[in-house]
C-alpha cells in the first residue's frame, strides 16, 4: 500500500510538469518564411502582415521568421527548400510547381484569367481549394491562397512600341528560369532569356537583356524603370503569388494553429491585393513622369496568338480539362 501511495504521489507531481512541458513545446512552433521579393513589394509587406497576425492571434505560440530579397534562398531554390523542410513557407507561383504537377501549367498560360476578379474568384474559392489540395498530395507543398501580384506588362530598355507578337521577334526578354516561364516568353513572340530576379536590374543596366516582364508595382519597386525606356501594356498574365507551406509542417500543426495561419494568409491577401490594385491605378502616370514611353498593345492579337501557342503545345496535353472548364466558366 505504501508503494502504491508513493507511486500515485509521484504521478500527481509529474502531471503538471508534463502539462507545462506540452504547453512549452506548443509555444515553440517556428515558421521560416522565405521569398525573393524586395521589402517594398506588396507580397513582402503581406509576409509581414502574416507574421504580425499569426503571432498576435497565437499569443506567441507561433513565431514567424521572415527573410526577403533572396537573403536565404534564390528564387530557383525556394520551392525545393520548402519541400525539403529547409524552410517552411515561401511565396511561389504556378510556374514553379509545374515540374511536380504538369497540369498546373494551365495557370501559367497567358490570358487564362481575364481580370483580377476572375483570378481571385478561382484561386481563393472552391476551385482553388481543390487545386491546392491536389498539389499538396502530389508534391508535399501546400499553397494556402493567392495574392494578387499584378498584371504583367512588357518593359524594354529601348523606346520601342510593341503592337503585336511579331514586334517581339528577336527581343531578348528576361524570364524566370523555369520551363513554363520560358514557354510563356516564346508564346509572346520573344527570345526568352532566363535570369534570376535578384540579378535582373544589372542585366537590364548592362543590356544583357532587352527587357523584362513584370507587374507594374514590381517594376517600380525593383526600380527597373531607372534602366529602361518604355512599357507596353499587354495584360498577358494576371499574376498571383501563392503562400505555400511544407505539407509535413502543415499536418504537424493543431487545428487551432492551422486556423491562425489561415487568418494570417487572409490578412496578407487583403493587404497585397489592395496595395497592388491601388498602385496599378497610379503607376502609368508615374512611369510617364519618370520619362518612360507607355504604349498599348493589340490585346486581341496577343491573346489569340498566345492561347493558340499553348493549346498546340505539349502543356495542354497535361491539363485537367474539367478543371480548365471550371476556370473558364468562372470568368463568364
Amino acid at each position: 500500500m505504501k508503494k502504491v501511495m508513493i507511486t500515485m504521489l509521484v504521478v500527481a507531481m509529474m502531471l503538471p510538469m508534463a502539462f507545462a512541458q506540452g504547453t512549452k513545446e506548443a509555444k515553440q512552433v517556428e515558421l521560416v518564411y522565405t521569398m525573393t521579393a524586395v521589402p517594398t513589394d506588396a507580397h513582402a509587406g503581406a509576409m509581414m502582415v502574416f507574421k504580425e497576425t499569426v503571432e498576435r492571434l497565437s499569443g506567441g505560440e507561433i513565431k514567424v521568421l521572415t527573410y526577403d530579397s533572396a537573403s536565404l534562398f534564390k528564387q530557383e531554390q525556394e520551392v525545393a527548400a520548402v519541400k525539403s523542410g529547409q524552410a517552411d513557407i515561401t511565396a511561389t507561383a504556378a510556374s514553379w510547381l509545374t515540374d511536380g504537377s504538369p497540369w498546373v501549367s494551365m495557370f501559367t498560360a497567358g490570358y487564362i484569367f481575364k481580370s483580377y476578379d476572375h483570378m481571385t474568384k478561382v484561386l481563393n474559392g472552391p476551385v482553388g481549394k481543390e487545386i491546392f489540395e491536389r498539389i499538396a498530395k502530389e508534391q508535399g507543398i501546400r499553397p494556402l491562397g493567392a495574392q494578387y501580384l499584378g498584371t504583367r506588362q512588357l518593359n524594354l530598355i529601348d523606346d520601342k512600341e510593341i503592337k503585336t507578337p511579331a514586334d517581339l521577334r528577336g527581343v531578348n526578354l528576361r524570364m524566370p528560369n523555369s520551363d513554363s516561364w520560358i514557354f510563356l516568353g516564346k508564346a509572346l513572340g520573344a527570345n526568352p532569356t532566363p535570369i534570376s530576379f535578384s540579378e535582373l536590374y544589372m542585366a537590364l543596366q548592362t543590356r544583357t537583356v532587352d527587357g523584362q516582364d513584370n507587374p507594374l508595382p514590381s517594376t517600380k519597386n525593383a526600380k527597373f524603370y531607372e534602366v529602361t525606356k518604355s512599357i507596353t501594356i499587354t495584360n498577358h498574365l494576371v499574376d498571383s503569388v501563392w503562400p505555400a507551406i511544407n505539407e509535413k509542417k502543415w499536418q504537424s500543426l493543431t487545428d487551432q494553429q492551422k486556423a491562425w495561419v489561415m487568418e494570417g494568409v487572409k490578412a496578407g491577401i487583403e493587404y497585397c491585393d489592395t496595395t497592388n490594385l491601388k498602385a496599378e491605378a497610379e503607376l502609368v502616370d508615374f512611369f510617364k513622369n519618370a520619362g518612360l514611353k507607355v504604349y498599348y498593345a493589340d490585346l486581341d492579337a496577343f491573346a489569340d496568338h498566345v492561347l493558340a501557342q499553348y493549346l498546340a503545345s505539349p502543356y495542354a496535353a497535361t491539363w485537367d480539362k474539367a478543371m480548365f472548364e471550371k476556370v473558364v466558366a468562372a470568368g463568364n
